[in-house]
């Protein structure tokens, strides 16, 4: 299967993006899947339970061990809970555990130091029984647990420094359907190989054992690859091979519904000339989706009308205004806020990107009268840390793959303030009026009334424009004649147990 290069290496606590996720989906079984009504389902949890969605219990089905054949306990998801929430550590999945009562003693922020280790509202009742208590109600708490970071952590992936070993990054020992064959090594590698772990208690492939990611820098030289048979699995055709990807592959070929988001993002608290929200507004609006969707995308995108994906409750057409093509208001509106004369626009290469990027800087040029770049980096990874560290300053091309079926997930991992420093906040966005929304959410008593709170802080998104949704997703991928059966999940994974050798 192809994949893009991870950011990091292969540590569920400090993956947040999808090649690295899509990795550890298989080396790791989650605590809950989600079903076709995207609700989440119990997979490595017999049970989750709560009275009043504050004191949740986690009990865990018997007969899960870890790929060197110890069971797997209680203990070792408290150990990940608490390793990915300690400020020290710096995973970036932190954010996550914000929620777990004593989450403020072990992470406290910027210049302040913990005065805890682990986070007191962690108890390991026996060793299949986890009791996690939240600082305040969260009625979706279950929904979050299908997430990357909530896997459990083997003790011996702490080092004697009490750190992550750099051996457990690139052979992480995982519960879950395959194990890792080798070390990976990042940047030098371009192969991931496992195989099926025979104690594995869930499902299992019928007729074959062995897996391998291959990491491509051009998500073409992938597709070409899959033509020639050299490849099994492309689960994110380039927009040049969609208009061709049905007569070449025929039933091979899938196009499907899709919950992710493609945004340009702004680096709004590094970057003074995009401070102005009518800038925003203005380039938002002369840009023209509906021509990028049916003619770069082939009609497989849909302009996005909101923060919100269809897919998920939540979404309400056309409440982006500023979204609605209006090029001649656009360049008034652009020349009296006294936007930027010229614009860089960052963009990954490996993830066929380059057609659309270079279609909005086409559409920003007419419309606003200035000169805009597209600045390609070769990987995806390239541009994640530059905006980590603050380095890039451009508009840049962003995406968001849900983590689990919520609305809330739209908001607070990409534009909450807590996520700037640890989450994927990466414009540095921050609203009180919209933390303070969507805490009202997170603590309503039930999903349909949090809803209410969620939609009024997508409101203020709207408005204030942190990013520039574009387009909303679906799912082109095709696979060789050598396989069967492959289906995506909601998270965008691959069903491996599903496949069978054709």
């Amino acid at each position: 299967m192809e994949i893009g290069e991870p950011q990091e290496l292969l540590n569920p606590q400090n993956t947040t993006e999808t090649e690295g996720s899509e990795v550890l989906a298989a080396v790791f079984s989650p605590l809950v899947r989600y079903d076709e009504n995207k609700q989440p389902v119990e997979e490595a949890a017999e049970s989750i339970t709560t009275e009043d969605s504050k004191v949740w219990t986690i009990k865990l089905k018997p007969g899960y061990t870890w790929h060197d054949g110890k069971p797997v306990t209680a203990a070792d998801y408290a150990r990940a809970w608490n390793y990915a929430a300690y400020q020290d550590n710096a995973m970036s999945s932190s954010y996550f555990f914000g929620r777990i009562e004593g989450y403020e003693d072990v992470h406290p922020g910027e210049g302040k130091k913990p005065t805890a280790k682990e986070m007191k509202g962690l108890k390991v009742v026996d060793d299949l029984t986890l009791e996690v208590t939240l600082s305040a109600p969260f009625s979706q708490f279950k929904t979050m647990l299908g997430y990357t970071c909530f896997y459990p952590m083997p003790e011996s992936a702490i080092g004697p420094d009490g750190k992550v070993t750099q051996e457990y990054g690139e052979k992480p020992i995982g519960q879950g359907l395959f194990k890792l064959d080798k070390p990976y090594k990042k940047g030098t590698d371009p192969t991931i190989e496992l195989s099926v772990y025979d104690k594995f208690p869930g499902k299992k492939p019928s007729n074959w054992t062995k897996l391998q990611f291959k990491v491509y820098t051009s998500s073409e030289t992938a597709w070409n690859d899959l033509q020639a048979e050299e490849l099994d699995i492309h689960d994110s055709l380039p927009a040049t091979a969609i208009a061709t990807a049905k007569s070449v592959l025929g039933d091979r070929y899938f196009d499907e519904p899709d919950a992710s988001v493609g945004y340009i993002g702004v680096p709004l608290k590094y970057n003074k000339d995009f401070e102005n929200v009518d800038v925003r507004r203005a380039i938002s609006m002369a840009i023209d989706r509906k021509t990028i969707a049916d003619t770069v995308f082939s009609g497989t995108r849909a302009p996005a009308d909101d923060f919100i994906n269809p897919a998920i409750p939540g979404y309400r057409q056309g409440a982006c205004e500023a979204c609605t093509y209006n090029p001649a208001e656009a360049k008034k509106l652009y020349e009296q806020a006294g936007g930027p004369k010229s614009i860089e626009l960052g963009y990954n290469a490996d993830g066929g990107h380059k057609e659309w990027i270079e279609a909005v800087a086409n559409n920003l040029r007419a419309n606003l009268g200035i000169e805009v770049t597209p600045k390609p980096f070769e990987k995806f990874q390239g541009i994640l840390d530059a905006l980590d560290a603050k380095e890039y300053k451009g508009l840049f091309r962003m995406g968001w793959a849900i983590d689990y079926p919520s609305a809330e997930n739209y908001l607070t991992p990409i534009f909450g303030t807590g996520a700037i420093a640890t989450g994927s906040n990466y414009g540095g966005y921050s609203n009180k009026e919209f933390d303070e929304l969507v805490a009202k959410g997170d603590q309503a008593p039930t999903a349909e009334e949090g809803l209410k709170f969620y939609q009024q802080a997508d409101d203020i998104l709207l408005k204030d424009l942190p990013y520039i949704p574009v387009y909303f997703y679906r799912s082109n991928f095709g696979h060789s004649t050598k396989v069967k059966n492959v289906k995506l999940n909601l998270l965008n994974q691959i069903e491996w147990a599903d496949i069978e050798k054709a």
